[in-house]
């Protein structure tokens, strides 16, 4: 079938994308689901900064590529050995397909996925193939998915069910912003009842964050950003204290504030440099954890006899350390309840037309999280 979507020939496109234009709306063809796999109509995806870290080429993918990995969508066909999905389920897509007999899995740890790792790196499905071309030229899916376009081919280790009563809109937020932020929270931390915390870096995974913290009873949530708007929604999400990143007594104004540090930081930002607050803003004692992906090449370096003599530690969370059959639906419960008000991240809802012009307001921090809707 032929399709619309957002196709990448190239990274590294100077911004303002809306000139630059890295995105091209393409006529694509998309082979229909093979063995294992699922056709899906998508109802809303969102923009993240790990499409945006491809556009740039901080994560370099294999091109031409069409982009989007944060969606939900409507089940429209089965491919042979589906039989757990039926036309007309609402999904919501995970950009890391689970195998479900690797090490990782078989631990318990599916956002680990050996075989599903190996997929995305090659832009593959999890069974290895390509369902996307445009003339001649076979299209690479990005992490499985790739949905900036109206329908995806898909592993069915990449669809979560969910109810048909929560719009599609807000359950695209669930397959990225919303799993790696609580998930960095209360699966990889696991932070305790009455402890503090601090996230750094407030776009729609770091936001998430600070819901998840305050959901799991955090009794200081410290919030640090460079964005005055985004550090008043971080109060209204329940942060107790906002500080301004840019100022150079950042962090010992935090540690002033919280009596040495707190006993969680959260660095949800993708650069070192907010790596290092988040660092330096831990207690002795406490766990600094890193759910952004900055390029392949940074590196952090650290005291390392603070790891012994201050029992500190340093940890990393991939999708919130998460097991998407588990933590969407409890998620989604949670914010039927107002205990994660997941809706309140959405900054805007486009057009595909209009995907170049919301990277740039995703690039300058304007926006929180973007959807397109089909």
């Amino acid at each position: 079938m032929q399709i619309r979507a957002a196709v990448l020939r190239a990274m590294g496109a100077p911004p303002p994308y809306a000139q630059s234009r890295p995105l091209v709306i393409e006529a694509v063809e998309l082979a229909p689901p093979g063995p294992g796999e699922v056709l899906v109509r998508i109802g809303a995806a969102g923009l993240c900064h790990s499409d945006l870290s491809v556009i740039n080429g901080d994560r370099p993918r294999s091109m031409p590529m069409a982009l989007g990995h944060e969606a939900a969508g409507v089940v429209e066909a089965l491919g042979d050995g589906v039989h757990d999905l039926q036309r007309g389920d609402h999904v919501v897509l995970v950009f890391v397909p689970s195998c479900g007999h690797c090490a990782p899995c078989a631990e318990g740890r599916p956002a680990l996925c050996e075989p599903g790792a190996a997929a995305n790196a090659s832009g593959t499905l999890l069974g290895g193939e390509r369902r996307l071309s445009l003339g001649e030229v076979t299209l690479n899916h990005h992490l499985g998915c790739s949905v900036f376009a109206e329908y995806a081919t898909v592993s069915r280790r990449s669809l979560i069910r969910i109810e048909r009563d929560l719009p599609l809109h807000h359950a695209a937020l669930f397959g990225c912003a919303v799993l790696t932020g609580v998930g960095a929270v209360v699966n990889t931390a696991r932070l305790q009842a009455g402890s503090s915390a601090a996230v750094i870096g407030l776009g729609g995974v770091g936001l998430a964050s600070v819901m998840g913290a305050h959901a799991a009873g955090a009794r200081r949530i410290v919030a640090i950003d460079l964005a005055p708007a985004k550090l008043e929604l971080a109060r209204e999400l329940g942060a107790t204290d906002v500080f301004d990143a840019r100022d150079p007594d950042c962090v010992a104004q935090v540690r002033a504030a919280t009596g040495g540090g707190v006993e969680y930081a959260f660095e949800l930002a993708g650069s070192v440099r907010a790596l290092d607050t988040a660092w330096r803003v831990t207690r002795r004692g406490g766990m600094t954890v890193t759910a952004g992906l900055p390029p392949p090449e940074a590196a952090f370096a650290l005291p390392a006899v603070a790891l012994v003599a201050e029992e500190r530690t340093l940890k990393g969370s991939y999708i919130g350390t998460c097991v998407p059959s588990r933590d969407i639906p409890r998620y989604i419960e949670l914010f039927r309840q107002g205990r994660l008000p997941v809706d309140r991240l959405l900054s805007a809802r486009l057009a595909l037309e209009d995907i170049n012009t919301g990277f740039d307001r995703l690039a300058c921090g304007e926006a929180v999280r973007q959807v397109i809707e089909f």
